[in-house]
């Protein structure tokens, strides 16, 4: 009991802690929405990283760890791999059954800013939730409570999806569940966060499919029509059930593909 006390004590001071910071960053004074953009998504990730470390190095005196650089360069590349796979299978289906369509272009002023703060705002997420709340649960309890609660905490942080329907609240959990598992394959947060990324970027800012803050750009004009339990409907990309579908799959395989190497899950 004195366990999970602490444990959920935790939890709690680290997330309300983080976003109460947040709060009280002031606005960067500037026209360029571009560059605001940019500050918006700078300061969370600043800050979800300094309590990373406060957490880790202070609180639990590294008894719990974030892994970042190990094998770097692989797990970039198999997160650059599966990010690909996964927004491009499901692309792919879309554009293929003509549910989906590409109709125009858009100019977009200092696109390289937008993408350098939808990486910042990915980094962030992942590390919220899969960093070390994700490795304080995994340490106190097992592999199976960590996924449950950060995929409630992350389906919880993408709350729009629950004024979308059923479809896109199982879209979200079942990703977050597949990255989950690249992130326990890899032993990085460095694949969750290049697939997240890859996924982000393509899906949002090129062909306009996948919902992130507002004011982002889109340097393409993405249409979806025909049958919404494939387009998606209004909800685009994110509403299609080949999303679900793809997710299962990725799920399946990297399981199996985690127990192949000699690793149990409890």
């Amino acid at each position: 009991m004195k366990k999970m006390i602490s444990t959920i004590l935790k939890t709690v001071v680290f997330f309300i802690g983080w976003a109460i910071l947040i709060s009280f960053t002031p606005d960067l004074q500037t026209k360029n929405q571009a560059l605001l953009r940019l500050w918006w998504e700078f300061t969370p990730l600043v800050v979800v990283i300094l309590f990373s470390i406060i957490f880790v190095l202070v609180i639990e005196k590294g008894k719990v760890q974030v892994s970042i650089g190990s094998r770097f360069f692989r797990n970039s590349l198999t997160g650059v791999v599966i990010g690909v796979l996964w927004l491009g299978s499901v692309v792919a289906v879309l554009l293929l059954t003509k549910t989906m369509s590409l109709q125009g272009q858009n100019n977009i002023d200092h696109i390289w800013i937008w993408i350098l703060a939808l990486l910042l705002n990915v980094a962030m997420q992942e590390l919220l939730v899969r960093g070390y709340l994700y490795q304080l649960w995994k340490q106190k309890y097992n592999v199976v409570v960590a996924t449950v609660l950060t995929t409630i905490l992350f389906t919880a942080m993408h709350g729009g999806a629950f004024e979308a329907g059923i479809l896109p609240v199982l879209n979200v959990v079942s990703m977050s569940v597949f990255i989950t598992l690249l992130l326990e394959y890899t032993g990085t947060i460095i694949a969750p966060i290049i697939a997240h990324f890859i996924w982000n970027i393509v899906g949002a800012i090129i062909l306009g499919g996948i919902s992130v803050a507002s004011d982002y750009p889109n340097l393409l004009d993405s249409t979806f029509q025909g049958n919404t339990l494939i387009s998606g409907g209004i909800y685009k990309i994110e509403g299609s059930i080949i999303v679900l579908v793809v997710n299962l799959i990725l799920i399946t395989y990297l399981f199996v593909l985690r127990k192949r190497v000699g690793q149990n899950y409890k």
